[in-house]
């Protein structure tokens, strides 16, 4: 038990590290080297834990997918604002969700395949708008596969915006703007007067799931 517990911070130490290199230099301006010295382990301790430079990236964006919770909320419409806003909270707080996104967005990450958040991303919001749907939430012109991956798009455009002007500092005010031009055009009437949509909302959902894993250990997500 206490080598399996080593091993599990050794992993975690060595994805932390690789975080912080590819959010700073890149995918392919990442080195193996660069990221033993930060993580501060040897080589063997790496390459028992990934095997290349793309095991460490598919590491980095799979830990944002574990990290990554879902509000549960009887409006499904609210459900899906609030992943939306608490991502964009993240974005600015958790080094690991940033240097996954900047690996996703990477153009110039030859031979890493980043369609993989996206497309979790595209599955994840269209099961929320198939339940809104369910529910009577939505427009009745709503083919929700397609609103999923306009959401996903239309945040990932904002995200990358908003990192080119401001590194992030303005990207809860952005998201919440993305939301109020969106959301008119998918949601009933009554459904969104009811919504928040404010810009303060992704970091209330924040601190409501930390209480809610405090209070549930065992399922806690780190």
């Amino acid at each position: 038990m206490v080598k399996q517990d080593r091993a599990i911070r050794t992993r975690r130490t060595i994805l932390e590290a690789a975080a912080k290199v590819f959010e700073e230099r890149g995918y392919q301006a990442a080195t193996i080297a660069e990221i033993l010295h930060t993580a501060g382990v040897t080589k063997g301790a790496l390459y028992f834990h990934f095997e290349s430079k793309e095991q460490l990236a598919q590491g980095v964006l799979h830990e944002q997918d574990q990290r990554f919770v879902i509000p549960d909320r009887a409006c499904k419409l609210q459900e899906l604002a609030d992943v939306v806003l608490l991502h964009a909270y993240r974005l600015q707080s958790d080094p690991m969700v940033r240097a996954g996104v900047r690996l996703s967005m990477d153009q110039h990450a030859e031979g890493l395949d980043r369609s993989g958040p996206f497309l979790r991303w595209s599955a994840v919001c269209r099961e929320m708008l198939e339940k809104a749907q369910a529910q009577g939430e939505l427009l009745p012109h709503v083919v929700t596969s397609v609103t999923a991956d306009v959401v996903v798009g239309t945040f990932a455009g904002v995200q990358s915006m908003s990192q080119a002007v401001s590194e992030y500092q303005d990207l809860r005010r952005r998201t919440s703007e993305l939301l109020r031009h969106l959301f008119p055009s998918i949601a009933v009437p009554s459904v969104l007067a009811s919504l928040d949509l404010s810009e303060p909302r992704g970091e209330a959902v924040y601190e409501e799931i930390q209480r809610l894993l405090q209070r549930q250990p065992a399922a806690a997500v780190s």
